[in-house]
């Protein structure tokens, strides 16, 4: 900080005060602790280009479950790597529960081996798209609740419910649930970067906000 600086004007004055909130802000961030930022599950979607027999995939495969009067996708449970399937007579896939875009696309292929293995002809390779990650995080700070509902805007609180206040951002498109504790849920990610991007955002957003309980 440049010291013995004197500013006639108020213009100064104000870009001098902003110079230093900047430089608060700053030391404060240097001082958190990074978050903690973990992949919980993965959403993904995809689609093989041809219609799909469920019942003959259903007679075939002894792990699928196929209850058509109940739910119209049949059900198909993977070990390595541990993920669960949904498929459709449309030729169209959705995977869940793995914990990187990477595996899911893996579980999908591998999901397709299977069918081909019990005599289930895929033609073509599988259109894979990420469609949502869900990914939790500890900021090792507290966060004023009360003060961030009432000030940031694009955010639902009703302790009443939930403890959770929900905040949604624009850019990257995710929802968060907030907690006081300073423990966070990302949700909407298309990609594991920009849950990293979100949550980094998010902290500077409270940092600037004064939304966070410094000891």
């Amino acid at each position: 900080m440049v010291k013995n600086m004197s500013f006639h004007s108020s213009e100064g004055d104000e870009r001098t005060e902003e110079i230093s909130e900047e430089v608060d802000i700053e030391k404060i961030l240097n001082e958190l602790r990074e978050p903690e930022i973990t992949i919980q599950n993965v959403v993904s979607s995809a689609d093989i280009r041809q219609r799909l027999n469920l019942q003959e995939i259903a007679r075939k495969i002894k792990k699928s479950r196929y209850d058509p009067e109940k739910f119209p996708g049949l059900v198909l449970k993977l070990d390595e790597p541990k993920a669960a399937l949904l498929l459709f007579s449309s030729g169209k896939f959705v995977c869940t529960g793995t914990k990187s875009v990477e595996e899911s696309a893996r579980a999908i292929n591998a999901a397709i081996e299977v069918l081909k293995k019990h005599g289930i002809d895929v033609k073509k390779k599988p259109l894979i798209k990420a469609e949502n990650i869900v990914a939790s995080a500890r900021l090792f700070v507290k966060v004023d609740i009360e003060k961030l509902a009432l000030e940031l805007p694009n955010t639902l609180y009703e302790p009443e419910q939930f403890p959770g206040l929900i905040f949604r951002m624009k850019d990257p498109d995710v929802v968060f649930l907030i907690f006081a504790s300073g423990s966070l849920v990302c949700t909407g990610a298309k990609k594991e970067s920009d849950v990293r991007r979100a949550v980094y955002k998010l902290r500077r957003i409270l940092a600037e906000g004064g939304y966070l309980v410094l000891d």
